[in-house]
């Protein structure tokens, strides 16, 4: 196979990846207990083991099914198993489009009551970089049952590649993961304010919703088209 074809699934998988936002959640509300108690250094200090923490789980998780992949499978998956994966991709479209975010003006999201409290709590307590990595691998854990079929695909894709080829994947699918919770990190740096980042937020909550439910699709169809079709 090109290996066009399995860096474009990788950066397409990591993209919607990307779009997710339970972390940009759990981020804003870090952002806002922490600078009320302490001085900005310590939040950036804060903030940036929380992203460490994401990308951490994400290289985890990644490095994992690759590895199970190649070590009991030795080859990627056959097309009949991968209409199993494009089966998923469209029900989480479609669980994207319809229950990914509560209802009403706000950007509450999909998490039980139980599980998004734990987050909030967490969230307002955490005072050390350990603390905050910690948060950051429990809200990439949280967006498993979205993101998981993602790594999934994306460990797949990688198993066309060679070993360089599948590092440099590895890399590009970990930073563009956490590209999101950076951007937001400098724009607090640059002057904005968590209500600001807040109000962009839910104003484009539709929006982002049908984005991220069109890439799922998206992806399913590219895997199709390259992989199931093609074969």
């Amino acid at each position: 196979m090109d290996m066009v074809i399995p860096f474009a699934e990788v950066l397409l998988a990591a993209l919607i990846h990307a779009s997710m936002q339970l972390s940009l959640g759990a981020l804003l509300l870090l952002y806002h207990a922490s600078l009320g108690k302490h001085i900005k250094k310590k939040t950036r200090d804060l903030v940036d083991s929380y992203i460490t923490g994401i990308g951490t789980l994400v290289f985890l998780g990644l490095g994992a099914v690759t590895f199970i992949m190649d070590r009991y499978f030795g080859e990627a998956l056959y097309p009949e198993e991968l209409l199993i994966v494009i089966g998923m991709l469209i029900a989480l479209a479609i669980a994207v489009w319809s229950i990914y975010y509560r209802r009403g003006r706000s950007t509450e999201l999909w998490l039980p009551r139980t599980v998004a409290r734990f987050i909030d709590r967490r969230a307002k307590e955490t005072n050390s970089t350990t603390e905050a990595f910690s948060l950051g691998m429990l809200t990439s854990l949280a967006e498993m049952p979205f993101t998981l079929v993602l790594i999934v695909v994306a460990g797949n894709s990688m198993m066309h590649l060679n070993t360089y080829g599948q590092l440099v994947a590895l890399g590009v699918y970990v930073i563009i993961s956490i590209i999101p919770p950076i951007i937001l990190r400098l724009a607090i740096r640059k002057g904005r304010t968590v209500v600001d980042i807040q109000r962009w937020r839910v104003k484009y909550k539709t929006f982002l919703r049908i984005l991220t439910g069109i890439g799922f699709l998206m992806l399913g169809i590219f895997i199709f088209a390259f992989e199931v079709i093609s074969v």
